[in-house]
C-alpha cells in the first residue's frame, strides 16, 4: 500500500510518493549459501546491463539525484543507494555483507534500481507517515555515534513515537533489522519522476526475494 504522506510535504514535492508491505515470519542470518551464490549472479547480470557511463543519464537515477539536492543532499557524495550498490559492483567491488535479510533486499533493489528499506516491525508503534522534519528534532542513523538535530523541512517517516527514517537515505538505529527480527515493514522509496507502477513492481520483486532467503509471508499493511 502507499505509505500516507502529510499533504504539506506532497504540495511540496507533487509526484511523491512511497510503498510499504508487512512480511511476518522472516528468519534472520548472518550468511547463507544461497544467498551468496545469488549475489554473484546478479553481479554478473548487472556488469552485462551497464556500464558505468550508462548511471548519469539514466532518467530513474536522475530523479533521485534530482530529489536530493532538492532536499539538501550532495547525491555525488551521499548516492541513491540503487545506484550506489550498482556503482560499487562496475568497479569490481563486493557487495555489502550485513545480514540475509538486508543483503536480499539490496539485491532487490540492484536489479530493480529503486531504494528499498526495511524496519524491524516489533520495534513500531502504530502507523507510519511521511513529513516535514521539524528544526532541532534529533535523529540517531545506523552507525552513527551520537543523534544530529535536523535543520527542519527534511523528509522524514516517523512510527507513533519517534523518527525511523530521513528519507530516502538514512535509517533509524533503533528499528534496523537484526538477528532477533522477526517481522518487517518493507519500504519501497520513490520519488517525483518515478512512477506508481515501477515502484510496485519494486516491491514484488523485493518481497520474493525476502521470502526467498529468510521465508516468511506477505502480509498487507
Amino acid at each position: 500500500m502507499l505509505l500516507n504522506i502529510d499533504p504539506g510535504l506532497s504540495s511540496k514535492f507533487p509526484g511523491l510518493s512511497a510503498r510499504i508491505t508487512r512480511i511476518n515470519g522472516v528468519s534472520v542470518k548472518k550468511a547463507d549459501p544461497s544467498l551468496e551464490a545469488f549475489k554473484k549472479e546478479v553481479m554478473e547480470e548487472v556488469t552485462a546491463l551497464w556500464k558505468l557511463d550508462d548511471l548519469r543519464d539514466n532518467a530513474s537515477f536522475r530523479a533521485y539525484r534530482d530529489f536530493f539536492w532538492r532536499v539538501k543532499v550532495d547525491p555525488t557524495k551521499s548516492r541513491p543507494a540503487a545506484e550506489a550498490l550498482i556503482r560499487r559492483i562496475l568497479r569490481g567491488n563486493p557487495l555489502p555483507t550485513i545480514n540475509t535479510l538486508v543483503d536480499a533486499y539490496n539485491l532487490a533493489s540492484v536489479r530493480t534500481a529503486i531504494p528499498l528499506a526495511a524496519f524491524d516491525a516489533g520495534r513500531l508503534s502504530g502507523e507510519l507517515v511521511m513529513r516535514e522534519a521539524r528544526a532541532g528534532e534529533e535523529f540517531l542513523g545506523i552507525g552513527m555515534n551520537s543523534p544530529i538535530q535536523l535543520e527542519g523541512g527534511e523528509p522524514v517517516v516517523q512510527d507513533a513515537v519517534r523518527l525511523i527514517a530521513v528519507y530516502p537515505h538514512r535509517d533509524a538505529d533503533h528499528s534496523k533489522v537484526t538477528y532477533g527480527t522477526s517481522d518487517i515493514i518493507l519500504m519501497s522509496c520513490g520519488v517525483p519522476g518515478v512512477s506508481g507502477e515501477t515502484l510496485e513492481s519494486a516491491e514484488q520483486v523485493g518481497v520474493a526475494t525476502i521470502i526467498r532467503f529468510c521465508g516468511g509471508s506477505e502480509t498487507k499493511v
